[in-house]
């Protein structure tokens, strides 16, 4: 008998309520580039761009080592919220905010060293170019700090449900950037300096605005250097790394495509290619904010060992984001005269043709990225280290830096831009080809393409995964729980409690939960048979509500009123209650026999 009816609405309303957050969460350096690149096209000069398309690989690194950060605690504490320890979440948060602050200031103390020493004459040997660059550097390093603490906090923040708080920062941010750009560099005209510090102070306000809420009573994490312990740091950096490390690539990266194109084509290309990269990464932020929301599904899966769950996160990122993220390259193919003006006018101009050339190629690469996300997402979470470290190197520095050295002298910069598609189709080779490697055999469905170990989860014959979205629902799946407790061989009295306590919990949900606004709402149930334990999840997402603080206001003179709610709380052998990514989670273990 087939119990897995649940068609994964609620999971899909929870990955798209999320997403637009976390795109905030990438959208500000993203935004940023587009101000910077067309403050400094319009008003400074190529120099300024050229200066950006050096500082790039440097900007690189410290999101890959933010990233690592925010990739590594995500995790961890994903399964350690699927588990319900919550305790252990705070200690990871701390030592998080830790080794931020030190990255942080190291990073400040280098970059300064770059500026004063002059260290950038190795990146060009144009004396104009580097002093535009060491301007741009100063001004940057004033935001570094809240840039990198301010990711942190905004990461958490999304665990805690609280992403009102980074939509108000990220809209003051954004602001005071615009308005500072135009006043540093039109109006005062302090050229690259100008341009660096304008979203160095709006990064500031950003940090300011989300530190708050850690300092209030109702913050879930808070930071304390109390029983801190050296092995989370190390873990948050072996989880984390796998995530970030393409990035790391790409840092590098960045400085070899630098050296390729100013050898064979000069700095006409490195301009194009600034202008290109800058208006696909704000198109990527739409992709990495897939990604976010993706690993902190998957992780909090993992923690519950829920196997469908886990299969449906990948199956909404492939299904539902892959044909929007589609359609998102399509109109950046067809608009790509359009991007170019916004950043160069003249069509005689070198420059003009080769970001016209840029804007029709690279978003050939964004589909096939998101595909390779997903999986190294997926394999970040699950431990597949060797599949995520493999699909890091190809398309992080190996297949992009191979494909442009061979094809950068016939083709000119089109074989930059192309160098993007062919990796991404190499990665999706290799994702089939894992797959077939440890099976033995080619994959037919997802979870098969996904590898996922047959002794995960709850085999299929001992869970039922339903969802409901009516009273007379609950009752029919009470009814079906009840079933699949005898056909287990398990007591007619646990049994009975099983689908009683069922119909109680989600009962109350569909009746009070479902009635205090206006939106859609569901609840996916699961049961699951182990060992000697009926386990029932609940989980809807409906407003915030903890069911044991209904027993507590209870009239303890009324033996009737909340009868049912106060047997559960009485019968069950452990009840466990967390608010998990906007979504309430009612756990509830029942022993056997």
């Amino acid at each position: 008998m087939n119990h897995n009816l649940t068609d994964y609405r609620l999971l899909t309303r929870q990955f798209f309520r999320l997403l637009p957050y976390q795109i905030l969460l990438i959208v500000l350096s993203t935004v940023n580039d587009i101000f910077s690149s067309l403050f400094a096209s319009n008003y400074i000069g190529t120099d300024a761009m050229s200066a950006l398309g050096l500082y790039s690989p440097f900007d690189a690194f410290i999101i890959a080592i933010s990233l690592m950060f925010i990739i590594g605690s995500e995790i961890l504490c994903g399964k350690f919220m699927g588990k319900h320890e919550i305790e252990r979440t705070g200690k990871v948060f701390s030592v998080d905010l830790l080794m931020s602050i030190v990255f942080s200031i190291a990073t400040i103390l280098f970059l300064v060293l770059v500026t004063i020493f002059d260290w950038s004459r190795v990146l060009t040997p144009d004396a104009a170019v580097r002093a535009s660059l060491n301007r741009y550097i100063m001004g940057s390093v004033i935001g570094i700090f809240p840039t990198i603490i301010g990711q942190q906090f905004t990461a958490f923040l999304s665990l805690e449900n609280k992403t009102r708080i980074t939509t108000f920062a990220s809209v003051a941010f954004l602001g005071v950037t615009l308005i500072l750009d135009y006043l540093f560099v039109a109006v005062y005209r302090m050229g690259e300096f100008g341009l660096a510090l304008a979203p160095s102070v709006g990064m500031w306000v950003f940090m300011l605005i989300e530190i708050q809420h850690y300092f209030s009573k109702n913050a879930l994490f808070k930071p304390s250097l109390t029983g801190l312990k050296l092995r989370d740091a190390w873990q948050i950096v072996k989880t984390g790394f796998s995530g970030a490390v393409i990035d790391e690539y790409q840092a590098a990266l960045g400085f070899i495509l630098n050296i390729l194109i100013v050898m064979y084509v000069g700095s006409a290309g490195l301009s194009a290619y600034a202008a290109t990269q800058s208006m696909m990464l704000v198109v990527g932020t739409v992709s990495f904010g897939m990604i976010q929301v993706g690993r902190m599904l998957m992780s909090v899966s993992i923690g519950e060992e829920d196997r469908k769950t886990l299969v449906d996160v990948m199956r909404v990122g492939l299904c539902r984001c892959i044909p929007i993220i589609t359609l998102i390259a399509a109109l950046m193919i067809g608009f790509a005269v359009p991007l170019t003006r916004l950043f160069y006018r003249d069509p005689a101009d070198p420059v003009y043709e080769l970001t016209v050339t840029g804007f029709r190629i690279l978003p050939l690469y964004i589909p096939l990225s998101v595909f390779r996300m997903q999986f190294s997402c997926y394999a970040q979470s699950s431990g597949k280290e060797v599949l995520s470290n493999i699909l890091a190197l190809l398309e992080g520095i190996v297949c992009m830096a191979f494909f442009s050295a061979i094809l950068i002298r016939p083709m000119g910069m089109s074989g930059v831009y192309w160098s993007y598609p062919l990796t991404g189709v190499v990665c999706a080779i290799v994702i089939v080809l894992y797959s077939v490697i440890m099976r033995g055999s080619f994959p037919k469905k997802l979870e098969q393409l996904m590898v996922i170990p047959d002794d995960f989860g709850a085999p299929e014959d001992a869970r039922i995964d339903i969802s409901v979205q009516s009273i007379d629902e609950v009752i029919m799946v009470s009814r079906q729980v009840i079933d699949f407790c005898r056909n287990r061989g398990i007591d007619r009295r646990t049994a009975f409690f099983s689908g009683l306590f069922l119909e109680e919990m989600a009962g109350n949900v569909v009746e009070h939960g479902f009635t205090k606004d206006r939106k859609p709402h569901s609840v996916d149930i699961r049961v699951v048979h182990k060992e000697d334990n009926v386990i029932l999840r609940i989980k809807d997402d409906c407003i915030p509500f903890d069911p044991e603080e209904r027993v507590e206001i209870l009239d303890p003179s009324d033996p009737v009123k909340g009868a049912g709610i106060r047997l559960v709380y009485k019968m069950a052998k452990d009840i466990k209650y967390q608010n998990m990514l906007g979504l309430n989670v009612l756990t509830i273990h029942i022993l056997a026999g």
